[in-house]
């Protein structure tokens, strides 16, 4: 898959429009996309909008492991917080945000900045959740 291909899959997800993948070909698809972007791009950032606590971590860590950062030491207080969340992971500092969340959207926006190449510069999602399970 050459970056054109990539930009192509990645910007059918608007941030604003829920778009689902119908199958595991679509699945890889976009897979082998946001892995391209990620290893040319010199940092992401993740935000992820889930029902709960638990499912969010979950998907922060298949996100973390497939993008090949490690999971941060230092965890949010998760026992105060029921329902939907947000959480937002930094690659360049590492660190964690957790919060409520009373939005509509659920899966995960990553954004890409590279300095090399302006091209991978974007905001890709809502992606989704269990794109790396």
């Amino acid at each position: 898959m050459d970056v054109a291909q990539a930009q192509k899959i990645l910007g059918e997800f608007s941030c604003t429009e829920t778009k689902t993948v119908d199958s595991a070909a679509e699945k890889e698809q976009l897979r082998q996309a946001l892995l391209l972007f990620s290893n040319l791009s010199d940092s992401q950032n993740l935000g992820i909008c889930a029902n709960s606590v638990t499912e969010g971590f979950l998907t922060l860590e298949t996100y973390l492991k497939a993008l090949g950062y490690p999971i941060p030491d230092e965890q949010p207080d998760i026992t105060s917080i029921v329902g939907p969340v947000y959480i937002k992971y930094n690659s360049m500092r590492g660190s964690l945000y957790l919060d409520s969340y009373i939005g509509p959207y659920r899966g995960v926006l990553v954004s890409c900045q590279s300095s090399e190449n302006e091209t991978i510069n974007g905001l890709y999602g809502h992606l989704p959740l269990d794109l790396f399970v």
